[in-house]
């Protein structure tokens, strides 16, 4: 199942979620470029955020708590495409004890992460904002915990790969966190 797959999967299941709660109908506005660059405009890194939501069909059609939604959805693809990277990096350093131990606990810490995304869409969905802010903050930490595995053995250095990945959904998660500031606190 692809990336986008999972996150309509997600998207949807949190949007039916909302709904039996609420009881309500779910209302949408129709997303256009000007609805996106004006939430875009809320976040650290504009220019990711438009393309994301851009990149994306489900965005045409989707209020701020869905453009905040497809941002989740591509942050929780991007934690679990880590931790899956870090998992097939796990037999190549079978001999290696210490990296092995290292590259576990980093895999550990990007599926934490994902996790704490996937909360923050359930905290969506029943418009508890702080809560979503809080998992989406910790989502966008738990990188730091790799970081600092490799920092704890000065013979391993930080790879490059693992670096960019950690940056980039760092990022997304700041993107997730603009607009979220924009959902009613």
């Amino acid at each position: 199942m692809g990336a986008s797959a999972i996150f309509l999967f997600l998207l949807l299941s949190s949007l039916a979620f909302r709904q039996q709660i609420f009881h309500q109908p779910l209302i949408f506005v129709k997303g256009d470029m000007d609805l996106i660059q004006k939430t875009c405009k809320n976040t650290k890194y504009y220019d990711l955020c438009v393309s994301s939501l851009k990149s994306n069909a489900t965005s045409s059609k989707a209020d701020t708590k869905g453009l905040a939604l497809i941002m989740i959805g591509i942050g929780i693809a991007n934690a679990t495409a880590t931790s899956s990277y870090l998992s097939s990096q796990l037999p190549s350093s079978a001999n290696d004890t210490i990296l092995k131990k290292v590259l576990k606990e980093c895999a550990d810490k990007y599926s934490y992460a994902g996790d704490a995304l996937q909360a923050s869409v359930q905290d969506l969905a029943v418009e508890s904002y702080d809560y979503a802010y809080m998992h989406i903050m910790a989502a966008a930490d738990y990188p730091n915990g790799c970081h600092n595995a490799f920092k704890r053995y000065p013979e391993l250095a930080y790879p490059p790969e693992i670096a960019r990945r950690e940056k980039g959904l760092k990022q997304i998660c700041d993107v997730v966190l603009g607009i979220v500031d924009l959902l009613g606190w």
